[in-house]
């Protein structure tokens, strides 16, 4: 096994157990490793302190699955951390009988790289990693043990895996479609996934919580859901009692499979919904000039910054998008806004929405932080996993 021998110092990092390693803290590799290659590494005394999956083409050259110096990556490995994520969720009320669940949260279940999401009988895995790639049948078999379930569908084509030189990669790793539509019930509402080519996984399962507070409060509320993709707060909005709820996303597709979601869902009231396809950061100024008002109105836009190089551009768009919103709520109005963006912080996406309001000339209070659902969970040696952030704001 190769030695990834770091600069002095530069141990710090891992022994605070961060598990990512950058080219800049490496100082050479003794030996010969290829991607996802299992390597040991040591500070540059030699003191061995953790053992890590080799990624030569990403910035991070290192992605530590061990703290502890002397375990054996293996198929075993594998089982036991699969084994120990499903058990965590297991563990939490909140989380019991839920159809759709993430099982693995990457770096914050100990799997760099590793997504998989539950729905019903079916796991969704997404390897964004040269080293979770290499272990792809490992993490297919440990998933099925774990769980029980009999397919499992990669969806490896994320636009991070070209970061580590991977070619995107999607099909059955168990199993095969059934022919069925796959169906899963989140807070009493039966949504559609589409697993084979919606976003991410299939579905946002990281929004449960927060969909839900939006049935909490659209009560007699007029409601703009803007980015809706397949409506799940728009679902949740109707079933909250609002009197009306305006749906917009520039994918006819994605519309395509809110109307189905609706109609899969016949308690609610359709004549109540609105469905818009058009750009939302033209349309918010368009409904601006039209004199439009809403008393609850949902930004939950797509990733804007992937890392924090795109952090300026992408605080440019949130705050677009906020100052227009801003502008559109009646006084008393409720905004609920998100980041996904993991190159923006939760004190830099708070200093956006708040540049955004004083331009907007409103006063607003924060009446709730918002983050992922307990599934989503967050190590706090590694901060850059809380990539979902929101605020909830009351406007004058």
């Amino acid at each position: 096994m190769a030695t990834l021998i770091l600069h002095p110092g530069k141990e710090k990092s891992v022994l605070r157990r961060h598990p990512w390693l950058f080219s800049g803290a490496i100082a050479q590799l003794d030996g010969r490793a290829r991607p996802g290659d299992t390597v040991d590494v040591a500070s540059h005394e030699g003191r061995p302190l953790a053992r890590a999956a080799w990624s030569p083409a990403s910035q991070i050259r290192a992605r530590i699955w061990s703290f502890d110096p002397a375990e054996t990556i293996d198929h075993a490995f594998f089982k036991r951390r699969v084994a120990a994520s499903a058990a965590r969720r297991a563990a939490l009320p909140e989380l019991a009988g839920q159809q759709g669940l993430r099982l693995i949260h990457a770096e914050s279940d100990g799997l760099p790289g590793v997504i998989a999401d539950r729905y019903g009988d079916t796991v969704v895995v997404q390897l964004t990693t040269a080293g979770a790639d290499k272990w792809r049948a490992a993490i297919a078999d440990s998933l099925h043990k774990a769980t029980g379930c009999a397919r499992i569908f990669e969806r490896s084509d994320a636009e991070v895996r070209k970061l580590e030189g991977l070619e995107p990669v999607t099909g059955w790793l168990l199993g095969e479609a059934s022919g069925d539509e796959l169906v899963i019930e989140e807070n009493g509402m039966n949504m559609a996934v589409d697993f084979f080519a919606g976003h991410k996984t299939g579905f946002y399962l990281d929004q449960r919580e927060n969909r839900r507070r939006v049935a909490e409060l659209a009560r007699d509320r007029r409601v703009l859901n803007c980015f809706c993709y397949t409506a799940g707060f728009s679902l949740q909005a109707l079933a909250g009692g609002a009197r009306e709820v305006v749906s917009m996303d520039s994918s006819g597709p994605a519309l395509a499979t809110a109307r189905r979601n609706l109609a899969l869902n016949p308690q609610l009231d359709a004549a109540r919904a609105t469905w818009l396809e058009a750009d939302v950061f033209a349309e918010l100024r368009n409904l601006r000039g039209s004199g439009e008002k809403y008393e609850l109105i949902v930004l939950d836009p797509p990733k804007f910054a992937h890392t924090a190089a795109h952090a300026e551009r992408a605080a440019r768009a949130y705050k677009d998008i906020n100052l227009h919103a801003l502008r559109l709520l009646a006084p008393g109005g409720l905004l609920m806004t998100y980041s996904c963006s993991g190159g923006i912080t939760a004190e830099l996406f708070q200093k956006i929405v708040a540049g955004a309001a004083l331009d907007a000339g409103r006063t607003a209070r924060i009446v709730q932080h918002l983050q992922g659902a307990a599934d989503h969970p967050v190590d706090l040696a590694f901060p850059e996993g809380e990539y979902l952030k929101g605020l909830l704001l009351q406007v004058d």
